[in-house]
């Protein structure tokens, strides 16, 4: 039987760069599981999804009881369930059984547990005080879960058009349909790890660069220390020139594989259904009323607000894609 290590499943299982929340409380855990695991275990990725939603559920009855010891409970219990919900894709990378259609129930498993704990976290809370403002505050939050959701899907299509098309131009191909219309660009005969240009220089992009490297700089990959020889393309340096502390913040998260996007739908999720009901702790030492509110509407002002960004970035990045093709197709 093989014998997994602690050094295999980071080397394998770990993402480049991940949501802080996931780096520092999810993943020392979660790694150290998946080594308990899939040693000792013949437990299948789907098997730890369902264990995921077992325990989801259990939070979700948590919320609804309404009382600080089972909002602290109900919390613990949601945070075990997104730790088992990192293992089954960690079991699947190190063991190679993942499935398509697991990855279609893991999806759907985490939308059914958030959207039920958080529903239960909040009724609960207005069935239990009377305060209307949780039932108003139930649909924003659904709200704004599925628009990062439908965001991050278009957003990355439009991010994979810019690059199809400035490769088609760096190659001397025609470059067909528009910038705003991803499903346009086709895709099935360009590389996906940079291409060669008509001067036979490979051809490859800032970020895709930055991504799989976390510990290279900005500066070194234009100073062409990596990758040596290729032209690199970058449709983010407007973004870079105006904000130019960016790229120091962003080398210094990539270091510890935190990106960036410092509150993704992983933060929102933990902040609305893991530390919005911890606080009903705080009453016991202090005369204070309740802070789920507090706490959940500031998860919503922090995810709206990393979202105008991930847009303003986007837009800037098409403006130096209108210029960068220009220049390709000169």
């Amino acid at each position: 039987m093989t014998s997994f290590t602690l050094a295999d499943v980071r080397e394998r299982t770990y993402k480049s760069r991940d949501a802080w929340w996931t780096v520092f409380l999810v993943d020392p855990l979660a790694s150290r599981l998946v080594v308990w695991t899939a040693n000792r275990t013949n437990i299948t990725p789907n098997q730890i999804t369902f264990g995921a939603g077992v325990l989801g559920l259990g939070s979700a009855v948590c919320f609804a009881l309404a009382d600080w010891p089972w909002l602290v409970l109900g919390a613990l219990l949601f945070h075990l369930s997104f730790v088992l919900d990192c293992m089954d894709g960690k079991i699947a990378r190190l063991k190679g059984n993942g499935s398509v259609f697991g990855a279609w129930v893991d999806f759907v498993f985490d939308r059914i547990r958030f959207f039920g704990c958080m529903l239960a976290l909040l009724v609960g809370q207005w069935a239990a005080t009377g305060e209307a403002a949780y039932l108003i505050l139930a649909p924003v939050v659904i709200f704004l879960d599925l628009f990062r959701y439908l965001n991050g899907g278009q957003v990355a299509k439009t991010r994979q058009a810019m690059r199809e098309k400035l490769r088609a131009a760096a190659e001397g191909r025609p470059v067909d349909g528009a910038v705003d219309d991803p499903e346009s660009t086709e895709t099935a005969e360009t590389p996906q790890d940079g291409s060669e240009d008509r001067e036979g220089a490979p051809v490859v992009f800032m970020e895709e660069v930055l991504r799989d490297n976390p510990q290279l700089k900005a500066d070194e990959v234009r100073s062409g220390a990596h990758p040596a020889g290729a032209k690199i393309i970058d449709v983010h340096q407007g973004f870079s020139r105006k904000f130019a502390w960016y790229e120091r913040v962003r080398d210094a998260l990539l270091r510890s594989r935190v990106r960036p996007h410092l509150f993704s739908g992983i933060e929102f999720e933990m902040f609305v259904c893991v530390v919005a009901p911890l606080t009903a702790l705080i009453s016991l030492v202090a005369p204070l009323s309740s802070l789920v509110i507090p706490v959940a509407v500031l998860a919503c002002l922090g995810l709206a607000a990393f979202e105008v960004i991930i847009v303003y970035k986007l837009w800037m990045a098409t403006r130096d894609f209108t210029r960068e093709l220009a220049k390709l197709q000169g």
